[in-house]
């Protein structure tokens, strides 16, 4: 689906360089992180343990909300210590190697937050999403307009937010593991005004797919 020339980056050196020093910072706004924790509290049920993909110092998981073990996989040790909810963690550049080191059918429940758009090889890495999650668990991923755009795929920098849907989506498809295929699309509608002062809300979209 996605050619040699789709995966490219703006920045070709190893992602290890450019994740090198920790981002204890927000990397979406305040609306998209409330929208991400509601959709969190929708389809995670208490007790299950969760893989929090290209995770970072926060995951927006509900506070109140009971889990199981929460591993968090990330490219810097320090932002993945710095992360209260997650009971272990790993560092993993699955540009290079996208085979998990969890064993099959070992969590109820993915995550991938405003990530994806940097992974070189997404079918490879949904493949073993796929592996690791138990019968009907969800695969979320969320992603709005924000990125670095230096190492994000060019498949994803050229692509509109719709198509961006469309191209998470098939990559689920490609893999033939998963059962159902949801979609999620919300732009809010801002008065020219509010824009003029302080900018629209980031959009809002996810997939999220269940074996």
């Amino acid at each position: 689906m996605l050619t040699d020339a789709d995966r490219r980056k703006q920045n070709a050196r190893p992602d290890r360089f450019f994740y090198r020093e920790p981002r204890l910072v927000q990397h979406v706004d305040e609306s998209f992180r409330s929208r991400l924790t509601d959709l969190y509290r929708e389809r995670l049920r208490p007790g299950d343990d969760v893989l929090d993909l290209m995770s970072s110092w926060v995951s927006h998981l509900p506070p109140e909300r009971e889990l199981g073990d929460v591993v968090g996989h990330g490219m810097n040790a320090e932002e993945l210590a710095a992360n209260e909810r997650l009971t272990e963690s790993f560092v993993q550049d699955l540009n290079r190697e996208q085979q998990l080191p969890l064993d099959t059918g070992s969590v109820d429940a993915v995550l991938c937050a405003v990530s994806v758009q940097y992974l070189q090889h997404p079918e490879r890495v949904f493949a073993e999403v796929a592996r690791v999650l138990r019968p009907g668990g969800p695969f979320i991923v969320s992603f709005s307009n924000r990125m670095f755009a230096q190492k994000a795929i060019r498949a994803w920098r050229e692509a509109s937010g719709s198509e961006r849907l469309h191209l998470v989506r098939g990559c689920c498809e490609a893999t033939g593991a998963f059962a159902t295929i949801e979609t999620i699309a919300e732009s809010p509608l801002v008065p020219p005004t509010r824009r003029f002062l302080g900018g629209a809300p980031d959009p809002f979209y996810a997939v999220i797919a269940a074996t």
